[in-house]
């Protein structure tokens, strides 16, 4: 099988009349039905919508051009998406018979921008459930290496666009939930800025920390997916009414003039990175000091305060959403989530405000840092992916995460493969921007991209 191509590719070869759209969707079906079985990144193919969006696109392309560049592609959905009229569950038997009657704002504008539906794709459950076993569906595999962890909790849309089984598809983060699994899979998620994209019709897991956006194979792929998504929307409270710029204006720009602050102390002490991960970033900095870039090292408080602060909102957040269910139907959620989510019901009010002061603080000391800075670089997991075997139900607490300054400030993040390490697993590196620099953050990372193999080499079930 011949490896699906990148957003862009497909755009200019729709746009060109050298791609059919419906033989396209028609293409990633096969590969669904032929790989998934051993990755289950879907929980739901949409096959007949697939081919009536794709039929839709190809008729409206020959008569009018297209739309842009997302006419006609197919993508997948995080099923915390909803969709009117298709099963939405989080990836509970909570909701195994949950069908929405309106779409959520993202499917909506993605919709518009005439992108094919594909199906609704796995997820941990509700967005915490970690790699569960009692779910009514299975989890995602790593398509890298089967017996391994994908991360979550967007770990359906990571797999799959590492398989090759979609082109792009939608991810959430509140802690980690897009860089982690990119990372893991070798693929590149983007975390927009906080209230870059509106949060109306996804499932919640914590409002101030739920951030939507979009995972691809390239960069340049999540430009073009964000371009679709953000947007102010008056029915998120939290949505922002900046103007959205174009996403792809700065991609074919050099690094040269960036200022780049590498974050060492988090991956090096507060929570110690393999060595392939230790190097692809190490790598990374030198080729941005060679392509012009200025490279120092900064120092913030430690990670594990960050993930302090970030995980009691967390959980405070999170039990305040599921405390009535899980009070009245605690059997029917599994049994990570349950756990983790009940430890939320233990944190007092005094916790959870002090934690919302330190967030303050946080964000004041993150953004004085940079102010002389452009980005901020730190990993984006720890190391290659573990096997799911070795992956337990608390091993959020054993270690800081990566992710939590980007979620906690609502800075925008990027995560970009670096290479591979032990067993050919993928290691990745965080792209950190101020707020709202989401155009910066894609510039550096497609740039780098561009300049390392990394984007030509697939998984080999993806070939």
């Amino acid at each position: 099988m011949q490896p699906l191509p990148t957003i862009a590719e497909a755009a200019r070869q729709i746009a060109g009349k050298q791609l059919s759209p419906v033989e396209l969707a028609r293409a990633c079906l096969d590969r669904i039905a032929r790989i998934d079985p051993n990755v289950h990144s879907f929980l739901l193919v949409t096959e007949e919508r697939a081919l009536a969006d794709a039929r839709a696109a190809e008729a409206r392309i020959m008569r009018d051009g297209p739309k842009g560049p997302l006419d006609g592609i197919p993508i997948g959905y995080k099923d915390i998406y909803n969709t009117a009229g298709i099963r939405t569950t989080a990836h509970s038997r909570l909701l195994a018979d949950n069908v929405p009657t309106i779409d959520a704002t993202a499917v909506s504008r993605l919709v518009e921008s005439g992108t094919v539906m594909l199906g609704k794709l796995a997820t941990h459950e509700f967005a915490m459930g970690g790699h569960a076993f009692d779910l009514p569906w299975p989890q995602p595999n790593n398509p890298w290496h089967l017996d391994h962890t994908t991360a979550g909790s967007s770990s359906g849309t990571a797999a799959a666009v590492a398989a090759g089984l979609i082109l792009g598809g939608t991810g959430s983060e509140t802690v980690g939930s897009i860089c982690g699994p990119s990372a893991l899979c070798g693929v590149t998620g983007i975390k927009p800025t906080y209230g870059r994209v509106s949060r109306a019709g996804i499932l919640p897991l914590a409002f101030t920390l739920d951030h939507p956006g979009p995972i691809a194979w390239t960069a340049e792929d999540c430009a073009i997916l964000l371009q679709a998504m953000a947007g102010h929307d008056p029915s998120d409270p939290a949505s922002s009414t900046r103007l959205v710029p174009d996403f792809r204006a700065e991609l074919g720009r050099s690094v040269r003039g960036l200022r780049v602050g590498v974050v060492r102390h988090f991956f090096e002490t507060d929570n110690l990175a393999s060595p392939a991960t230790k190097k692809g970033i190490d790598d990374a900095m030198a080729w941005f000091t060679a392509e012009g870039a200025t490279v120092r090292e900064v120092k913030l408080s430690s990670l594990e305060v960050y993930n302090a602060c970030t995980f009691v909102i967390l959980m405070a957040e999170a039990y305040a959403i599921h405390e009535r269910w899980l009070k009245t139907a605690r059997e029917s959620y599994g049994e990570i989530f349950r756990d983790r989510a009940s430890l939320g019901g233990l944190i007092r009010a005094a916790d959870y405000v002090q934690a919302l002061r330190r967030r303050r603080d946080l964000c004041k000391e993150t953004a004085v840092a940079m102010e002389g800075l452009d980005l901020l670089v730190n990993a984006s997991q720890a190391g290659e992916a573990p096997r799911i075997a070795d992956v337990t139900k608390w091993g959020m607490l054993e270690r800081p995460a990566f992710t939590t300054l980007a979620s906690l400030t609502g800075c925008p993040a990027v995560s970009v493969c670096t290479g591979t390490g032990q067993g050919g697993l993928p290691v990745a590196m965080q792209l950190i921007g101020k707020p709202w620099a989401e155009v910066t953050v894609l510039r550096a990372a497609h740039a780098y991209e561009q300049s390392h193999p990394w984007r030509s080499q697939r998984p080999a079930i993806a070939q």
